[in-house]
């Protein structure tokens, strides 16, 4: 990234990209602060040389609403995240791929507001529109079901959402392999159906799995890892309790 500052100038596309990178690293790290900043200078830089509407703006633009909402800025990544599905379907075309993956990102946030029917009517949408244009197995439509999987679960419709949460974990084993970042998501949530449908047994036994296996792959620090972990081990405490 210091190479093209130098080389081609701050706001160059391609140091752009280079800075974009680096900002999507530090949000698989889960290090939200570091990512905002850079994503930001971004976004700000992208949206003077290449224009608001421009795809690469509006993809980081997209970046920067996950990153409001990890860090539990949830009006802010509202808003940011209706205006870009806003500005992708009026540029790009309702079923381009870049506007479902905005849509996804406001249904994400929809339910962390607790707007259950608004995250669930773009899901579905999302997920139908995947499902024909790219099939049942394509990787995209596994993450529809799995976030339609999450809606339902926030309803308390634990049947419809063990039965979309089987479909993407087993369908995600057999596309992605069972080590896949995705597939271990797909683990986690269907452990945590099972754990509000009472199963609790299959529960923790899924839950052990997934994290041994993201320890094994994303490392034992990863927020995911740890937030798998704190969930066994509450788990393993009620039931000590129950004993």
């Amino acid at each position: 990234m210091e190479i093209r500052i130098k080389v081609l100038g701050k706001e160059h596309p391609d140091t752009l990209e280079s800075m974009a990178m680096v900002a999507k690293a530090y949000m698989h790290q889960g290090r939200w602060n570091e990512a905002e900043e850079i994503t930001m200078r971004v976004v700000d830089a992208s949206s003077r040389v290449l224009g608001t509407d421009h795809l690469a703006t509006l993809r980081k633009m997209s970046w920067l609403g996950l990153i409001y909402s990890s860090q539990g800025r949830l009006q802010e990544a509202e808003d940011l995240a209706f205006r870009v599905v806003e500005m992708t379907k009026r540029t790009l075309g309702k079923e381009h791929p870049d506007t479902l993956e905005s849509m996804t990102d406001l249904a994400s946030t929809y339910r962390k507001l607790d707007r259950w029917q608004d995250a669930e009517a773009l899901d579905v949408e999302v997920m139908q529109a995947r499902k024909t244009k790219l099939g049942l197995e394509h990787p995209n439509t596994l993450i529809s079901i799995a976030s339609l999987a999450l809606t339902y679960r926030g309803q308390g419709r634990w049947k419809e959402a063990e039965e979309l949460g089987v479909i993407a974990m087993e369908t995600r084993k057999k596309v992605l392999g069972e080590e896949h970042p995705d597939t271990l998501i797909s683990m986690s949530t269907l452990a945590i159906i099972w754990k509000g449908q009472g199963h609790n047994e299959e529960a923790v036994k899924l839950m052990n799995k997934c994290v041994q296996l993201r320890t094994q792959i994303l490392g034992p620090s990863h927020h995911l890892t740890l937030s798998s972990m704190k969930a066994l081990n509450d788990w393993k405490l009620e039931s000590l309790d129950i004993a």
